[in-house]
């Protein structure tokens, strides 16, 4: 393959960790970034400017709960006055009129909306926020009137999965244009709260029959991405489409990684914008170089046709279940620990149903 590094296609901005949401799955590493050591606005602005030079085209604002920092108006605008295409991920539970219309006027083009449960009580039992689905049902339905596109995130498994079909109604009603309908991936707070969060292999059965039907239902009027679980998979997905080939992650404080759980990853150490450019890191970072392309990859890998489809797959996975970053992921049915991933998912599946850790700035 060529060695020619492209230019990445988008950039996650996660402005901030702080969140009035306790997701026990949270994506978000189990050490928290305090609002203290947060990038400041003009440290945002520039790495924006810096980002469209290096050839992105999308903007996705992220957290935590962005709308937790007061400049998202401004930074929205700066990222559209750079000719970013902009995108919000967003719990919707501090989304109000004014904050909407702002946003808008910004040049705000996509809002992402997350929905942890239909059921008022399984949604509090997973965020330890009350009223947070009138809430979001509120401001998802102010998205429309802004005229906005609108997805709906909905993160499934073993608690709320048999809803999936009152999810996807839920995306129908405010009139979402999608619905990404994605399982809990194991890194970081899920890992905590595995045998909480685990389907059984009957309900991921169920829930990938529902899609299937509501896909023919519905005829392309609302949008289906569905992600299953790695556990219950026979091939890898290609993990942020590919490491350090397609995005770039920013963390509130300002590193620079392939992903969001790629600080994980102990022997590796991510560059900081504060102290080199995005050019600089994404051409010559050596924690970027370290699973780019193929040429680190396992015999096997090397030899797949698949190589340069999936990339390997997710190194963080093959950290958290083999202890090797650089392992043939287990999700495929080619890695040794494949049938014991496999094993694992049954024995997690039928776990006891207590949240282990919820996503707290103070727990460790």
């Amino acid at each position: 393959m060529s060695n020619e590094i492209e230019p990445p296609l988008a950039l996650l901005a996660e402005i901030t960790h702080r969140c009035p949401l306790q997701c026990p799955y949270c994506s978000n590493p189990v050490e928290l970034v305090k609002a203290a050591d947060e990038l400041a606005t003009d440290e945002w602005l520039r790495l924006i400017d810096e980002a469209a030079a290096l050839g992105i085209l999308q903007i996705h604002f992220s957290g935590g709960e962005p709308m937790a920092r007061g400049d998202l108006p401004r930074l929205v605008a700066h990222a559209r006055a750079a000719g970013l295409y902009t995108n919000l991920i967003t719990s919707g539970v501090m989304l109000d009129r004014a904050k909407c219309d702002a946003l808008a006027a910004a040049g705000l083009d996509h809002v992402q909306i997350s929905v942890q449960d239909t059921d008022p009580a399984g949604a509090l039992r997973i965020s330890a926020y009350p009223d947070g689905l009138a809430k979001k049902r509120a401001a998802a339905l102010l998205v429309g009137e802004a005229g906005l596109a609108l997805t709906i995130n909905a993160v499934v498994h073993r608690q709320n999965l048999d809803r999936l079909g009152e999810m996807i109604a839920f995306a129908e009603s405010v009139e979402a244009q999608r619905i990404e309908v994605a399982h809990v991936q194991y890194y970081g707070w899920a890992l905590k709260n595995r045998d909480f969060l685990m389907p059984t292999l009957d309900q991921l059965d169920a829930a990938t029959a529902l899609v299937d039907e509501a896909r023919a239902r519905l005829g392309g009027r609302l949008v289906i991405d569905y992600v299953i679980p790695d556990y219950y998979a026979r091939r890898p997905k290609a993990c942020m489409g590919g490491w350090g080939r397609r995005f770039i992650n920013v963390s509130p404080s300002g590193h620079v990684l392939p992903c969001h759980a790629a600080e994980t990853i102990p022997n590796l150490t991510f560059a900081n914008i504060r102290q080199h450019s995005l050019a600089e890191i994404w051409a010559g970072d050596p924690a970027f170089a370290a699973f780019r392309g193929t040429d680190w990859m396992p015999a096997t890998c090397r030899a797949c046709d698949r190589r340069e489809i999936d990339w390997g797959g997710c190194r963080c996975q093959a950290l958290a279940l083999t202890g090797d970053a650089g392992a043939i992921d287990p999700a495929c049915d080619r890695s040794p620990a494949h049938a014991e991933l496999f094993d694992l998912a049954r024995v997690a599946s039928g776990g006891e149903a207590v949240v282990r850790a919820y996503r707290r700035m103070n727990t460790r």
